[in-house]
């Protein structure tokens, strides 16, 4: 795998790529499936909602990237994701577990992929109504060394006076954690699964969490289209 994504992205054409769909296929393709295969019945025991399937689109990333918006127009994508999500169409304002692999590292995790405004401004409003709640849901961070918190930061901060240990929570415009790996000598030990299942087992309070606080976004959203088609008749 790591292999073949290295030389995708030494040649990341159509020409090249159409001669090496086989290797992709059998180097890349198929040892996520049966990861996403070996995954699956422990993350719907974390959550029966999510879809496990190990397929193209439904947990497993497409090759292809979508360049029309982009002003990099490599055609392939050189780093490939597993996604264990809820099969929403507001799937981005959902927290996702996720496993992702490049040519020299790969790192796992959970969060928001791309959260809106909205939604990061009602986790914040839940965090600041119920602290204690979301310290109970947080409490394995202090404990472990393996995850960080990642996701953009507002370069001022939103509200002064966050404690410490809740500001670099608070003050990110979509938050998700991440371990991160450097690949030493193109190998990934075989407790790999054996790592993955335990950390998102550790973090699946926050995913809990962060169901609920992106589920009352929802609920709100239909109440108000409720309240508008009631208006119109």
């Amino acid at each position: 795998m790591f292999q073949f994504l290295t030389n995708l992205s030494d040649n990341n054409n159509k020409q090249w790529f159409e001669l090496h769909k086989a290797d992709y296929q059998e180097h890349v393709l198929k040892p996520l499936q049966s990861l996403a295969a070996g995954l699956g019945p422990f993350m719907q025991g974390i959550d029966a909602d999510l879809e496990v399937t190990p397929a193209l689109n439904r947990t497993i990333s497409r090759i292809y990237r979508d360049t029309r918006f982009s002003r990099d127009k490599s055609p392939y994508k050189t780093s490939h994701w597993i996604t264990f999500k809820r099969p929403r169409i507001e799937w981005k304002d959902y927290p996702a577990y996720f496993f992702e692999i490049s040519p020299d590292w790969y790192r796992y995790g959970m969060g928001f992929y791309s959260a809106s405004r909205v939604t990061m401004d009602r986790f914040r409003k839940a965090l600041d109504s119920n602290p204690a709640k979301f310290r109970s849901a947080t409490s394995f961070f202090p404990k472990q060394n393996v995850f960080e918190i990642e996701g953009d930061r507002y370069k001022r901060p939103l509200k002064p006076g966050i404690p410490a240990e809740l500001d670099d929570w608070y003050n990110r415009k979509s938050i998700y954690l991440a371990c991160n790996q450097r690949v030493e000598d193109s190998v990934i030990g075989k407790a790999l699964i054996t790592d993955l299942i335990s950390g998102f087992e550790t973090i699946a309070p926050l995913y809990h969490y962060l169901c609920k606080v992106a589920a009352a976004g929802r609920m709100a959203h239909l109440l108000t289209v409720k309240v508008r088609i009631d208006e119109r008749t």
